[in-house]
């Protein structure tokens, strides 16, 4: 017995770790000041936290894209319309479920999300009148896929969802409700960090992932630019809700002024003109692992796992960057004396001490030797995960290693991480030079996810093939 007093005596005492002790409404404290409209004013800036989705927030070279982006400038524009001092916009992109942590934390003033989000367990916090109102969580899935008549027959099923997504707690209660019937739960995917809404449905429109939910005018948003979406407009995860901005409760002239905005905003007709003409032909993820995707991934792939392994890089990196290049096929040829599995040009090859790239091998070792020196002389910084470098060495390799650490640099000069490429830097990139360089960032990470899904099967079949040789 008093052993295991003792034991629980010292339990009590030892250290929790980090997670356990910032994480959750119980750890929550409140900052020493909230700053209501009078001292924003007294401080010329409103500092709003937006979900770092593009769907919900951003520019793409001067042109707004975002739906709350659109939306908090119409804002800004109300609080000065008769103010003496004028308030500008201070833009934190964060991700979704950490929003609302840091307005607790007094990171911002103003949380403006785009989706649906719940302030269940959030105190301190209060929301504004509805943004949208009466949205419905939906399935959405592939033309030509599954379809989906019941909740009922997600049973069993994969549902890919991102990080913060309203649809989760939906799913936990369904899956009671199938367990009580003694049928197979849904499983749920949470996707990559990398990922937001817009590049969930869009590696569902590729059949990467076989099935998403989302918010209905989210859906359809992004259905104008992806037609083989099919959204299930017939099958709702839950009851309709209200999307909100989100305040501090001792904030009330600030809730007060944005439900006075709220109340009589309407967005322009034409608010999507932009994000049809920037995205209409950008978001093209194909399914790099069908019939020939595979034949043709077999057929390179101990070549890739060669050169892989010499710079120290998942060889799935240099896979996803070949069917990005080429769909994996040694033969193609493209622009500028571009050549080969990985589309190498001979000054690229010769920079590194290749040549004859037209040969397979030599091709390969080519693009491996390039990005081991990029990254070694521009990214090998240890703040750097391992995404995130590999995001950097891609963006310098499709743009240049010195233009990207000039972006780095006004990231960090605005107040963004310099060491994240996705949603942050990225943010940078789409305001000076477009969606090229962000769009090939993103699809060659896309297929590096759709390969890694997949890894333990490719893998395998590796093995076996080079234990029958």
């Amino acid at each position: 017995m008093f052993r295991l007093l003792l034991i629980l005596c010292l339990l009590a005492l030892a250290p929790w770790p980090a997670a356990a002790r910032v994480m959750g409404p119980e750890a929550w404290k409140a900052p020493a000041t909230v700053r209501d409209l009078a001292e924003i004013r007294r401080s010329g800036v409103l500092r709003v936290l937006v979900n770092q989705s593009r769907n919900s927030s951003g520019e793409v070279k001067g042109e707004a894209i975002g739906v709350e982006y659109a939306r908090l400038r119409a804002f800004e524009r109300y609080l000065n319309r008769k103010s003496e001092r004028d308030i500008r916009l201070k833009i934190i992109p964060k991700a979704k479920d950490q929003l609302l942590a840091a307005l607790q934390r007094g990171e911002g003033d103003l949380v403006a999300p785009g989706e649906l989000l719940d302030l269940k367990g959030m105190r301190g916090v209060s929301r504004t009148r509805s943004v949208v109102s009466d949205v419905a969580l939906v399935l959405v899935g592939r033309q030509g896929g599954p379809r989906y008549a019941s909740l009922e027959r997600l049973s069993g099923r994969s549902l890919a969802l991102p990080a913060g997504s309203a649809a989760g707690a939906a799913v936990a209660r369904l899956n009671e409700q199938l367990m009580k019937r003694n049928r197979a739960p849904v499983v749920v995917e949470w996707v990559d960090p990398t990922l937001a809404v817009e590049d969930v449905l869009e590696m569902v429109q590729a059949g990467i992932y076989p099935v998403t939910a989302v918010e209905q005018t989210i859906a359809e948003r992004w259905a104008r630019v992806m037609p083989k979406l099919r959204i299930e407009r017939q099958v709702a995860l839950a009851d309709e809700a209200d999307m909100h901005w989100f305040v501090r409760k001792e904030a009330s002239m600030l809730r007060a002024s944005a439900d006075g905005f709220l109340k009589d905003y309407r967005a322009p007709q034409n608010q999507d003109a932009a994000f049809e003409r920037v995205y209409r032909r950008l978001y093209k993820v194909h399914y790099p692992l069908d019939r020939t995707g595979r034949q043709r991934l077999e057929k390179v792939r101990p070549v890739l796992q060669r050169y892989a392994e010499q710079i120290d890089l998942d060889w799935l990196n240099l896979a996803a960057l070949a069917f990005k290049e080429s769909t994996l096929n040694p033969a193609a040829r493209g622009a500028g004396g571009a050549t080969g599995l990985m589309q190498v040009t001979p000054a690229t090859a010769r920079s590194v001490g290749v040549g004859n790239i037209q040969q397979l091998d030599n091709n390969v070792q080519a693009s491996a030797k390039y990005l081991a020196s990029i990254r070694r002389k521009f990214f090998a910084s240890p703040r750097l995960n391992e995404r995130e470098r590999m995001a950097f060495v891609l963006a310098a390799y499709n743009l240049g290693p010195q233009r990207v650490q000039s972006m780095r640099a006004e990231a960090r000069r605005r107040g963004l991480n310099p060491d994240q490429w996705f949603f942050q830097v990225e943010r940078i990139a789409l305001e000076t030079v477009g969606m090229g360089v962000v769009g090939y960032v993103n699809s060659v990470n896309k297929y590096y996810l759709a390969f890694h899904r997949e890894r333990y099967l490719l893998e395998a079949e590796s093995a076996r093939r080079s234990a029958s040789r």
